[in-house]
């Protein structure tokens, strides 16, 4: 009677790997389901950052350079406005506005280059004795103005 034993052992030993063999691969096919399910949702949400962030970023780009536009127009109807110091550093800023390289995110120079323009426009607006903040789109208050 030896034989049907082992018989009866090899048959419950196989059904025991079965349900291991099920569970791994269960495992693996969740995993990659997973996976590619995070790929999709991570592309889709780095695009909706990366929109969000660029737009915020053109926006202050684009504030600055409005700035320099109107300080440009009031030199050219008035050149002595402003101090030739300050003019200095208007032309100097608008140089570093358009070499800002917007059309290229990957540059690594990208942060650097916006903190020296952040530091440059808060340096003019101190020379102009003018108290204007860049602080992001204007929001509407309760009455119905917009504030900035």
């Amino acid at each position: 009677m030896p034989g049907p034993q082992k018989r009866s052992s090899l048959r419950q030993d196989d059904i025991f790997d079965a349900v291991v063999d099920l569970e791994t691969s269960l495992f693996q096919q969740g995993f990659d389901d997973g996976f590619i399910s995070g790929v999709r949702l991570g592309k889709d949400e780095g695009r909706e950052v990366g929109l969000k962030s660029g737009f915020e970023l053109g926006e202050e780009i684009g504030f600055y350079r409005g700035c320099v536009t109107i300080w440009k127009i009031a030199l050219e109807r008035d050149s002595t406005l402003f101090s030739a110091r300050a003019q200095r550093s208007i032309d100097h800023f608008d140089e570093q506005l358009r070499a800002y390289p917007l059309t290229s995110p990957e540059d690594e120079r990208l942060q650097d280059l916006l903190a020296s323009l952040r530091v440059r426009f808060k340096a003019i607006m101190a020379m102009l004795s003018i108290r204007l903040d860049y602080s992001g789109y204007p929001k509407a208050s309760s009455a119905g103005e917009i504030s900035f």
